[in-house]
């Protein structure tokens, strides 16, 4: 291994060599550890300490990383207290997950680390989102990522990369190549010579550089850092190494062969190293061994600690409550001027106002630039707002919502617009791996809200009429709202864009241009969680959302003997069941109507509820009203056959009869 120190002092050489020394040393210690039982999992870096160190000293400490599971020395790198990873390690309170989850699945800002999920690719495109941030900011900061070769196969890697690309992006792709993708070799991974080559189909600079030499790392990055700051755009490096121990210690490495082991141990980074500087006079022994009981000393005092600290006691409030960040509702009230609009205007309205009231929301999507988006919603947005906050993307859905995250990160507003509610199926990872989770996880908001056009009614077919709520309002930590009116589109939409959660907002399709309401002209809010009683009356409760609000109405126009109260839901997620139980409890009778299908859907829930809370004020068993258990089809004939409009006044006749 040839070592070239260019123009570097002897001091700056002795800072690598420490920062280089110690996770081999805390890695050694945990080696120990496991086998004692003391800790339940480890991912080992021995043998690819050379790039997390490297990496890590070349950017700021203000700049992110996006480390993965064998990137100890990202962490030792940015002066984490050790006590507190170890903590973190056992599952205990001084950790960053409050033993929610565990190795390096946390990110800390204090530090500017975020970590990974184990679904791999979606930390590409957050850091997407968080070197669009700094690009917003101009402060030329540099932002890198790290991922596995395996993880070079992922769909969302590609997009990551397409994304940065034509954005021109100051990120490091950061591919740690060690040979293995747990068990299986390179050779069943990928065709091409090196994964450095892919940067060429996105139009991209890459590198190979040798993962196991410490100054070839260091030296390459700071140049190529200096180079992105005044010429911002991504990088793909890929660093040859290798996994020196088993994808996690349970695995061991029977499966690799044992002359790839021996020739590997040859290129160890840290002996290698050592050997350099000792044969240069840069090190010497006493230094050495002073350097290694100091680092050992650290290790064993902080272990104290953390072995010292209780274990964590489960508190359900605070686990319940973690589950969103805390937001207190802003209520701004309408004002007295209003114009009739439809259900269309009052969503780019609401969008508009948004956008001017937080200078840092982006709103990105598909053809919402110049083109004002599928349906025209943010037609002339360019032009007050510029292209630098209304973004046209690639049709890339899931790394998109990922930028979502790093926007959120690094301290803007994200609203991503799903061109279809449909689509979202290739964004669904993020969305419920990494957006309902990061608060919950690590404290992390994810201030993103999520545009889903979406409903039947306009012969559409399968892939453009699916109303999908079920997806999300399963999943805690994602919020969902689906208004009916005007009035309410505007109002909540405004809400969601000021609340630093993750929020899935319908708008149905079949409204956008046939329900109109007389609008305040100004911004106002309505709380999330609360429903609106649009009808009272004393014999049945109809509760509903989306179009089917108004096929309700329509059926009681239709109908003006049926007393009911009618309950708009308004939001899904949080849910008023307060409102819900209190109409049940007076009426006695109550049918759920939505357009989704019936089995799964959230009727399903709701009815649920009302039984195990309102049973005994029943009068007859709760009745449901749903779409077909089948795909929406696309001719008139099958779509009205399909959604249950022709079926509600039927169902609800033969409750009130019961």
């Amino acid at each position: 291994m040839i070592f070239d120190r260019k123009n570097l002092t002897d001091n700056q050489l002795l800072d690598l060599y420490k920062r280089i020394l110690k996770p081999r040393l805390i890695e050694e210690k945990m080696l120990i550890l496991i086998r004692q039982g003391k800790v339940s999992k480890w991912f080992s870096g021995i043998g690819q300490e050379a790039i997390s160190v490297g990496v890590t000293a070349v950017l700021d400490s203000d700049e992110y990383i996006l480390p993965m599971h064998r990137n100890l020395g990202v962490f030792t790198g940015r002066d984490i207290p050790l006590y507190r990873l170890f903590s973190q390690w056992q599952g205990k309170a001084n950790g960053f997950t409050k033993g929610r989850d565990r190795s390096f699945h946390f990110g800390t800002q204090q530090y500017k680390i975020i970590g990974m999920i184990s679904h791999l690719g979606p930390q590409l495109g957050v850091a997407d989102g968080i070197a669009l941030a700094n690009k917003l900011m101009k402060n030329g900061k540099v932002t890198a990522v790290f991922t596995g070769e395996g993880a070079t196969s992922e769909g969302d890697f590609h997009e990551a990369l397409n994304i940065a690309s034509v954005w021109e992006l100051p990120v490091m792709f950061v591919i740690e190549n060690n040979g293995y993708g747990l068990s299986t070799p390179t050779n069943e991974q990928y065709r091409c010579e090196n994964l450095a080559d892919k940067g060429k189909g996105y139009g991209m600079e890459s590198h190979i550089v040798d993962g196991n030499n410490i100054l070839e790392v260091f030296n390459l990055l700071s140049e190529l850092k200096a180079s992105m700051k005044e010429n911002p755009r991504p990088v793909l490096l890929e660093f040859k190494t290798f996994r020196m121990r088993g994808h996690e210690e349970a695995s061991g490495t029977k499966y690799v062969p044992q002359e790839l082991m021996d020739m590997w141990a040859i290129k160890d980074p840290v002996e290698n190293y050592r050997k350099y500087l000792a044969e240069n006079g840069v090190l010497t022994a006493d230094f050495d061994a002073t350097l290694h009981a100091e680092i050992k000393k650290d290790i064993d005092e902080s272990l104290a600690i953390a072995n010292a600290e209780p274990e964590i006691k489960a508190t359900l409030s605070e686990e319940l409550n973690d589950v969103y960040k805390p937001n207190v509702f802003e209520h701004i009230k309408p004002s007295e001027e209003k114009e009739n609009i439809r259900f269309i205007d009052a969503i780019s309205t609401s969008l508009r106002q948004s956008m001017e009231r937080h200078e840092n929301s982006v709103i990105m999507g598909q053809d919402i630039a110049e083109y004002g988006g599928a349906f025209k919603i943010t037609d002339g947005f360019v032009a007050q707002f510029g292209k630098e906050r209304v973004i046209n993307t690639p049709i890339c859905e899931s790394a998109v919502v990922s930028a979502g995250m790093g926007l959120s990160i690094n301290g803007y507003k994200a609203i991503v617009e799903m061109q279809f509610a449909d689509f979202v199926s290739t964004g669904f990872n993020p969305i419920v791996n990494l957006l309902a989770k990061s608060h919950y996880r690590w404290l992390e908001k994810a201030d993103v809200v999520v545009r889903m056009p979406c409903g039947g009614g306009t012969q559409a077919g399968p892939f453009h009429s699916q109303t999908n709520e079920a997806w999300f309002t399963k999943t805690p930590g994602l919020k969902v709202v689906y208004p009916a009116f005007p009035f309410d589109a505007k109002g909540l939409l405004n809400t969601s864009i000021n609340d630093p959660n993750p929020v899935l907002f319908f708008e149905h399709k079949q409204l956008y241009r046939s329900v109109y309401q007389d609008v305040p002209t100004d911004y106002y809010t309505i709380p999330l969680g609360k429903a609106a009683l649009l009808k009272e009356g004393n014999d049945v409760t109809i509760i509903s959302f989306g179009a089917a609000v108004h096929w309700a109405l329509e059926t009681l126009a239709k109908n003006p003997e049926i007393s009911a109260d009618l309950l708009d839901l308004r939001t899904l997620q949080p849910l008023d069941t307060e409102a819900i139980f209190a109409s049940v409890k007076r009426t006695g009778r109550v049918i759920i109507y939505q357009e989704d299908s019936m089995f799964g859907g959230i009727a399903s829930d709701i009815s649920a509820m009302i039984m195990e809370n309102c049973f005994k004020y029943l009068d007859a068993p709760v009745k449901r009203v749903a779409s077909l258990d089948s795909p929406i089809p696309f001719t008139k004939a099958l779509e009205d056959q399909y959604l249950p409009k022709d079926r509600f006044e039927n169902d609800l006749k033969e409750l009130l009869a019961y």
